[in-house]
């Protein structure tokens, strides 16, 4: 039969998808039509069997009994060529493509089960589950939150809502559904153990720095615990609180429970590593672990620090495939490109002077924006600052990049952001900008950025600058303090780190490269576009002037000069960024320039930033 006659027939045709040709199957590889696949239309799509067909049903349970899987298979794809949205064959197919490893497929597929049954908490929960397990957060996060809609009373719904939270780097919000769960008087669904909640909690107050209260609760679920998994977070409190014997103590009783866990031997590299015990750390990773995700990071940054290079830029390069095979992520290139396209042509000169600019809240603290492509030195900045006495910690606080995605609705708009912010140019919304500026203000003392008894809390969310002109309107006087570094070693350490900002671009060195030139070329549109109460600050001139850098960052917020600026690595708090290591180290200078070492594995993207090096007025220095 032609492919054209098939089409045709496809509706009455008795298992249509099961003879499915290449050039008709659907690209997402389930192995169906596309017609019945990623081109459906989820409100129109048919969920039932006719009644003269339900023996397929019956016979994929029969293979289901069996554990036939070619015969599920088989089942299935005969139901759903007749009824797409149907619910069961849909989970079977799910679980099928599980088994097969063919993630992009699984994804699919559990993707419009939640939509098609849009109502039905059970395939909210398999969608959520499945993409916190592969690390999208965004779709992860998309049907939790309707999870939690659907079934408020159901501790799973929390603690799904809180895990993707967590695992978004937004422990304050975890902590709100954890805390929910905890306390719910009658809760329904599945059954959720007291203390794996509690666990949980404990690592939402790790996160936000909230160390005594963290390691309290450690300590009391750790009394009499068998679970390693529980030990080992509490270790990386320790770790990271600089308590390394602490920390030591705790992997011996999980090693202990539990010799073979495989994260056993990554978070005693980690311990090594940061103890200056490098060879050590490297046999550890050598006998274990070292091919997992984190194994291959960490036996990376230890090659490097060991001075062999090449090997280092290998185990990196091997960490990028494993990190892609395991999520399936790569750069979204085209949503990038399109979203800055479309911010260069709304912020032009004459139409950000139409625009009105909020005023300034002189009753509440005002947030300091700390920008700069990740690994360019913002969260020494942010250190330095922080142990000033009238300024807090902020951390990276999500919000700006959330009004951003929610301003077509917050202001009523047709147009999807930035056009949305067009409606403020009409006279009766011109006021809207105050309530923007309120709701960045609510939300920070929210999050904990804000400490009433000082003047300025910071807000170091990597790649803010995408959003400079919004941040320009809705605070035109607050301070914007620019990290520059020099491009090849920001985008050889995005590329040595496990990182997810801008679009996934951190997945391969090119496309590390391709980002920071469109975000380069970004900041400079926007500088010759806006007023911006902004000041560069070179990493290399932070590293080897300190004290005259750090008393020309203060003047230019308009702090006055503290010494305790300069002793950044004493300051006590928790910083929960790749950084976090290094940040508790006196200032040194073994990273300026770092890129010298693997000049001839990173040429490939030089092309790309020669004009960013340029622009900036560095060079390349062999």
């Amino acid at each position: 039969m032609e492919s054209a006659a098939l089409l045709d027939t496809i509706d009455t045709t008795v298992v249509p998808d099961a003879v499915v040709t290449a050039a008709e199957a659907c690209s997402c590889g389930s192995g169906l039509l596309r017609m019945h696949c990623c081109g459906i239309d989820p409100r129109q799509v048919v969920r039932e069997l006719p009644e003269d067909e339900t023996d397929k049903a019956d016979r994929l349970e029969a293979a289901r009994k069996r554990h036939d899987r070619e015969g599920v298979r088989a089942a299935v794809l005969a139901i759903l060529a007749l009824a797409p949205g149907h619910k069961e064959a849909l989970q079977a197919l799910f679980d099928l493509l599980q088994k097969d490893e063919n993630w992009d497929a699984a994804g699919a597929v559990v993707d419009r089960l939640a939509r098609i049954h849009l109502n039905d908490p059970v395939a909210r929960m398999i969608a959520a589950q499945y993409f916190l397990a592969r690390h999208d957060m965004l779709r992860a996060q998309f049907h939790a939150r309707i999870m939690v809609r659907l079934a408020p009373e159901a501790l799973i719904s929390h603690m799904i809502m809180g895990r993707a939270f967590l695992t978004s780097n937004n422990g304050k919000a975890a902590e709100h559904h954890f805390r929910i769960a905890l306390n719910l008087p009658v809760p329904r669904g599945p059954d959720v153990p007291r203390r794996d909640i509690e666990a949980s909690l404990a690592v939402a107050l790790r996160d936000q720095g909230r160390i005594d209260e963290a390691r309290a609760l450690f300590g009391t679920l750790a009394d009499g615990t068998s679970d390693p998994n529980l030990l080992l977070a509490w270790a990386k409190l320790e770790e990271s609180d600089r308590k390394f014997e602490a920390a030591l103590a705790l992997l011996d009783r999980a090693e202990a429970m539990a010799p073979g866990h495989p994260q056993l031997p990554i978070a005693r590299a980690t311990l090594f590593h940061r103890t200056r015990d490098n060879d050590r750390a490297l046999a550890l990773l050598d006998a274990g672990e070292a091919g997992s995700s984190g194994g291959l990071q960490e036996k990376g940054q230890i090659l490097d620090s060991m001075g062999r290079y090449d090997e280092a830029f290998a185990t990196f390069a091997a960490f990028k495939a494993r990190q892609t095979e395991v999520t399936g992520h790569g750069y979204q290139v085209d949503r990038a490109a399109r979203l800055v396209n479309d911010l260069r042509e709304f912020f032009t000169e004459g139409r950000s002077r139409l625009l009105p600019r909020a005023s300034v809240r002189d009753d509440h603290p005002q947030p300091i924006f700390i920008i700069g492509f990740p690994r360019s030195g913002t969260t020494l900045v942010e250190q330095t600052l922080s142990a000033h006495p009238d300024i807090a910690a902020g951390d990276e606080l999500p919000i700006i990049h959330q009004l951003a995605d929610r301003a077509q609705s917050l202001l009523g708009s047709l147009l999807t952001y930035p056009k949305a912010l067009s409606e403020m140019w009409l006279g009766d919304r011109a006021g809207q900008v105050d309530s923007l500026r309120d709701l960045y203000l609510n939300e920070a003392v929210r999050f904990g950025a804000v400490d009433p008894a000082k003047r300025w809390f910071t807000d170091k969310m990597p790649l803010n600058e995408t959003h400079l002109g919004l941040i320009h309107i809705l605070f035109p006087r607050s301070p914007i303090v620019h990290l520059v570094r020099h491009p090849l070693d920001v985008v050889l350490s995005v590329f040595s780190n496990g990182l997810t900002h801008g679009f996934h671009c951190a997945y391969a060195l090119e496309s590390a490269a391709t980002h920071y030139a469109l975000i380069a070329d970004l900041i400079a549109d926007y500088r010759a576009a806006l007023p911006l109460n902004y000041l560069p600050v070179r990493y290399e001139d932070l590293v080897a002037e300190q004290e005259n850098q750090v008393r020309g960052l203060l003047a230019f917020i308009g702090a006055p000069f503290d010494p305790a600026t300069l002793a950044f690595h004493e300051n006590a708090r928790y910083a929960r960024t790749a950084s976090y290591a290094q940040v508790t180290e006196p200032l040194y200078t073994r990273s300026v320039h770092r890129y010298r070492n693997y000049l001839r594995h990173i040429e490939p993207v030089i092309p790309i930033l020669m004009p960013a090096i340029e622009q900036l007025g560095y060079k390349i220095e062999e």
